[in-house]
């Protein structure tokens, strides 16, 4: 049982998942996840209001490895091993109980591992079983799953309280079920579920955006493999962020960035397994990230898939390795293309561009815009100003025109000049706040700096974005005046 604790790769997020996954298979509308912090040690309560179990059926579900994993199931089934309730339980805490009622009984099961006794494990039944809720039934059937001595739930050295802690997991924790289940949270397999952790209502993360009006939806594949099983593919290309907001990107990017979160998105009956990987068929890169390909698979191919017990991680079958290699291939460029529209306009007086197209005795010359204010910061700051003029006019004579026009020629997708990189996105504005700081005569304010950004390349080009960002971050950070 101590080995038990072990198995998979569990944190607090994944833990909750297995659970929520046997409230589904129970049918339940609800679940319930509170955390009750008692000195040193918290108590965890996850209840759902599904159709519970009868005492023998409660005390098999007890038994490690309850179940076969190679048995055939129900195809709505989200378990396989007969483990999952006691080894993601026990990942946590050292003490698992579990209370189940129906309208007929109410039973309880309880394993401790300091105190096992020979295999024995603890049995409750009536008032017994009632006294262990800490409050009454909210359904007429349910169950209730109880941690105890949650001796993995604190980050032991880190110099916070165990409530700052306990805080920042729980927080992870709500992310993460947000984005396993959201096919579940916004009912789209036929039943919708709601999730309530500490009080709060979980809302669904659609890492693919598909309410968006700029997310392209491509047509769904079936792919018959073993058996006549079959699985489906849709890709999708997520918006660019100049399309989205602060939060929305922050949603699309997780903890990680939109980097990272480009590739696969594999779930087993809708529900997520693993993302952001491309199975080592192409590299992570800047211009596929906004490219994301959500595979559905029956639990029928969970041996060739290779799904882990914690259910957070899988294999792509080699038979498959060709076929999604040309689908990421094909998809990629489109999420390429939408890189490469990012352009501007040379030709408008009332906003600041980089480049400027001077037109005169018939040759055209670009031109860097000397009055474009992060420019214009550079050259005021800079130690000889001279110099600085001319690295400027360097730059404008050695662009290399020749070399562009064979490369827009023959690898057209490659070519992106546009920034892909939002962080860098970011740090521009941050920039341009700088200068706009240092050039105003008058009080800043958010107005005058929104106005004043909007004017300047390339935040006029992307503008939704920038003026999210503006009053999202710059605003706290240098304490402008919202006005």
């Amino acid at each position: 049982m101590t080995t038990a604790r072990s198995f998979g790769n569990y944190d607090l997020a994944a833990a909750l998942a297995d659970l929520v996954d046997n409230s589904i298979q129970a049918e339940a509308k609800n679940v319930w996840v509170d955390f009750d912090p008692q000195g040193d040690d918290v108590t965890v309560r996850i209840r759902d209001d599904g159709h519970g179990m009868s005492r023998s059926v409660l005390i098999d579900a007890m038994k490690p490895a309850s179940r076969n994993p190679e048995e055939e199931r129900d195809s709505k089934d989200l378990g396989r091993f007969g483990w999952g309730l006691k080894s993601a339980s026990l990942s946590q805490a050292r003490v698992l109980t579990v209370v189940s009622w129906t309208s007929a009984n109410i039973s309880a099961a309880r394993w401790d591992i300091d105190d096992l006794d020979d295999w024995s494990m603890d049995v409750f039944q009536g008032k017994k079983a009632l006294e262990l809720l800490a409050t009454d039934r909210r359904s007429r059937a349910g169950t209730e799953v109880i941690w105890t001595r949650c001796d993995r739930l604190y980050d032991a050295g880190l110099q916070a309280t165990i409530d700052e802690r306990l805080n920042r997991k729980i927080s992870y924790a709500r992310k993460q079920l947000s984005l396993i289940f959201h096919r579940y949270l916004v009912g789209e397999s036929g039943r919708k579920l709601s999730i309530h952790l500490q009080g709060a209502s979980l809302d669904p993360t659609d890492p693919f955006m598909t309410s968006h009006p700029a997310t392209q939806s491509m047509d769904e594949e079936r792919i018959t493999v073993k058996n006549g099983e079959s699985i489906c593919i849709r890709p999708y290309v997520i918006p660019h962020f100049s399309k989205l907001t602060v939060q929305e990107r922050q949603v699309l990017g997780g903890e990680e960035g939109l980097v990272r979160n480009q590739g696969f998105y594999v779930y087993r009956n809708k529900r997520l397994i693993i993302h952001g990987t491309w199975f080592r068929l192409v590299p992570h890169g800047e211009l596929s990230q906004l490219t994301r390909v959500r595979i559905d698979l029956p639990n029928s191919l969970d041996f060739e898939w290779k799904i882990t017990l914690d259910k957070s991680d899988a294999q792509l079958p080699v038979t498959l390795r060709k076929r999604l290699r040309e689908v990421v291939q094909n998809f990629s460029k489109k999420s390429v293309g939408v890189h490469r529209r990012k352009g501007a306009d040379l030709n408008t007086i009332e906003k600041s561009p980089v480049w400027r197209r001077n037109a005169h005795d018939g040759r055209i010359r670009y031109l860097i815009n000397k009055d474009h204010p992060i420019i214009q910061e550079l050259v005021a700051g800079a130690a000889d100003a001279f110099i600085a003029h001319q690295a400027i006019k360097l730059i404008e004579t050695c662009i290399p025109f020749d070399v562009m026009g064979s490369d827009k020629g023959a690898t057209e997708n490659e070519v992106v000049q546009a920034i892909t990189d939002p962080d860098e996105f970011d740090s521009l504005i941050r920039a341009c706040m700088i200068s706009y700081l240092r050039q105003t005569d008058t009080p800043p304010s958010l107005k005058k700096f929104l106005a004043f950004a909007k004017r300047v390349e390339p935040f006029s080009e992307q503008w939704k974005y920038a003026e999210s960002f503006i009053k999202e971050k710059v605003l706290k950070d240098w304490s402008l005046k919202n006005e």
